[in-house]
């Protein structure tokens, strides 16, 4: 039997959906989407008399099965995590294998967790609102009636009108995406039905939905490919998006594709999206979210862009089964981000971004010291639990080591990456477990393998990299430093000279970082953060009088400035500074709604001035993204009423 997931109350081990067909209207007026959800439901058991749905601040307004009404169904009482469960009786009973219609038609809430609607002045242009859906991890449920878990894999179509453009995680069927931006007609005033295919099945938390001021620019695609790809942007930011993306994301699909096996969702665009944006990207199939935060100008950070289209294969096609096995996702994903890296650039980029994820890796550690269990590959998750208090870099980091370990334990890459082609062709389509990948890795080198390999499987601790707590890696491990040297010889130099009081004496020159790239930078940052002993106040100054951090654009670097320099003496100098950038209340203008700057800054700001992070996340908490202003309240101590709970 599979083991459920602790995370819906829905009946799916018993029936489950097959396909979806989503009839909405987006209501930017009341900020929710009205319409129906059709699902097609395939019996897994005999005797199946119910389908119970997961719903979070969904309205349901009546349910049809196979197109006649019925009254027998009830939403139960909301749970704090998983939302209300929706119980539809059958009004016959099924045996396995047999299908059945069920119509929901509802609407969302405008205080929901899954759709953000922003207001014009939180868009680019500043003319027209804008919506965008986040349903990872198990936010769907607020989206529409589903069957909220990575175990159930379905196809949808759907037909969505709305006065503004809209973009779904499936294959544009009409109005094209190169014709004229909403079919011709009038933005933001006329009404336009834009309708979708997702024929590839997709777990629930990869629907998705943005509408707002979008343009679409395709990209040059290499010769003898089937898919097409460009980028979705408010008219405003295109020049710089194309620019930003154009060069790289089909040449790194391509090369994707050539380690993974073919892609199979027909387009591969971006979207880059408004500043609320709560992650880096999300992986939604067809149309991957971007933050603006990438555009950096430089093309320094299209890296992001590996990672989620690297998803495609891990986590879109093999997907782990429910949250306790997320590192299935996002530890592979990671790990084959970074051999890409090797493959495209060289074995120093593996290794420079394997020294970035391990300094956030052991700070995610270390976080969750209170909370081991968050510690751990496989987490334990009681019903019920929230799994977004879980999101850390374990998953991401521990992962990728862990089977960077497991490669280098059998021989390297030459041995290795033939079994990851297997494992890709084995379990596509399907949701697995821990237990099932590791099943898997045995049998493919007890048939392919050697005895001594077999043998070297049987040495690793595989306790100790899955179940256990710890703040540290089980082994230690080593990475190529060739672009990583640079960086800390200059840290190591600063490090050195604390002692020196006299500034005038220091040896350093604002062409220091000349021949440093932005991941080197941070590189630089990251080790003099990890310096038991912060520099001196002084130093600091002096430091960013050399080399600007606090004014640059980049917030890759910004944050790890404010990282450093909030731990020190100078704290009290750089505090303002830090909460005006965190919510753009300075010559940025932009909130920095990515979780991966926002929470660690604010976490800081109140470590210096607690009062000072309280009234900055006040001022401008309706700007992050839902997912972001509870994590963020949480960290600061807060409920969102507003009350102090915790010191």
């Amino acid at each position: 039997m599979h083991e459920a997931d602790p995370t819906s109350q829905s009946n799916y081990l018993e029936i489950a959906t097959k396909h979806i067909t989503f009839d909405w209207t987006v209501d930017f007026d009341n900020k929710v989407i009205t319409g129906t959800a059709t699902h097609d439901f395939i019996a897994n058991i005999d005797e199946v008399s119910e389908v119970i749905f997961d719903t979070s601040y969904l309205h349901i307004e009546g349910v049809k099965v196979d197109g006649d009404v019925v009254q027998d169904f009830r939403l139960g009482p909301k749970h704090e995590v998983m939302g209300s469960a929706l119980r539809v009786s059958l009004p016959r009973t099924l045996s396995a294998g047999s299908s059945i219609l069920v119509e929901i038609a509802y609407r969302t809430a405008a205080n929901g967790t899954a759709l953000q609607f922003l207001a014009k002045e939180q868009t680019q242009g500043k003319i027209f609102p804008f919506l965008f859906s986040q349903c990872q991890p198990i936010h769907a449920r607020d989206l529409a009636p589903v069957q909220d878990t990575p175990s159930v894999k379905l196809t949808y179509s759907a037909s969505v009108r709305s006065v503004l453009p809209v973009l779904l995680s499936a294959r544009r069927v009409s109005p094209p995406s190169d014709g004229p931006a909403h079919d011709g007609k009038i933005i933001g005033k006329d009404e336009v039905v834009y309708t979708y295919d997702q024929p590839t099945p997709i777990p629930s938390y990869l629907l998705a939905i943005a509408a707002g001021n979008l343009q679409y620019q395709p990209f040059q695609v290499p010769d003898g490919k089937q898919w097409k790809s460009g980028v979705w942007s408010e008219p405003e930011l295109m020049d710089s998006s194309f620019w930003e993306f154009s060069r790289d994301t089909t040449s790194f699909l391509a090369a994707a594709e050539n380690l993974a096996g073919p892609y199979r969702f027909g387009v591969y665009d971006l979207l880059v999206l408004p500043p609320s944006f709560p992650y880096g990207g999300m992986e939604n199939p067809c149309l991957t979210f971007v933050t603006p935060t990438l555009l950096a100008g430089d093309r320094s950070l299209t890296d992001v862009v590996i990672h989620e289209l690297t998803h495609s294969w891990f986590g879109n096609g093999v997907t782990h089964a429910h949250a306790s096995h997320f590192w299935l996702n996002e530890g592979w994903t990671t790990y084959v981000e970074r051999v890409l890296l090797q493959i495209i650039h060289s074995p120093a980029h593996r290794g420079l971004s394997s020294v970035v994820g391990h300094k956030g890796l052991l700070d995610a550690l270390a976080f969750f010291e209170d909370q081991p269990k968050y510690q751990k590959l496989v987490i334990d998750f009681d019903y019920g639990e929230n799994p977004d208090s879980a999101f850390s870099r374990v998953p991401y980091d521990k992962g990728a080591n862990f089977l960077l370990h497991i490669e280098r334990t059998l021989g390297g890459l030459e041995v290795f990456l033939p079994y990851v082609k297997d494992y890709v062709t084995t379990y596509m389509g399907h949701s697995i477990t821990t237990e099932t990948w590791k099943n898997h890795l045995y049998a493919y080198f007890q048939k392919n393998g050697s005895e001594g390999q077999i043998k070297a499987l049987n040495g690793i601790d595989w306790d100790a990299w899955l179940h256990q707590s710890g703040l540290r890696l089980p082994v230690e491990m080593e990475y190529d430093l060739t672009l990583a040297n640079p960086a800390n010889a200059l840290a190591d130099r600063w490090y050195e000279s604390r002692h020196t009081t006299d500034i005038s004496k220091l040896d350093f020159k604002d062409s220091d970082l000349d021949n440093l790239d932005a991941n080197q930078r941070a590189v630089f940052l990251e080790r003099l953060e990890s310096y038991n002993e912060p520099l001196p106040a002084g130093h600091l100054f002096h430091f960013d009088k050399l080399y600007t951090f606090s004014k640059t654009l980049s917030a890759e670097i910004r944050f790890r400035f404010y990282a450093l320099v909030l731990k020190s003496e100078a704290a009290m100098y750089f505090v303002q500074g830090a909460a005006n950038w965190v919510i753009g209340a300075d010559d940025t203008g932009v909130i920095k709604g990515r979780m991966k700057f926002c929470r660690p800054v604010f976490r800081a700001i109140f470590k210096v001035n607690p009062d000072l992070a309280i009234s900055t996340f006040r001022q401008a908490q309706m700007q992050f993204h839902p997912i972001a202003q509870n994590l963020i309240a949480q960290d600061l101590g807060l409920d969102l009423a507003g009350l102090r709970v915790s010191g």
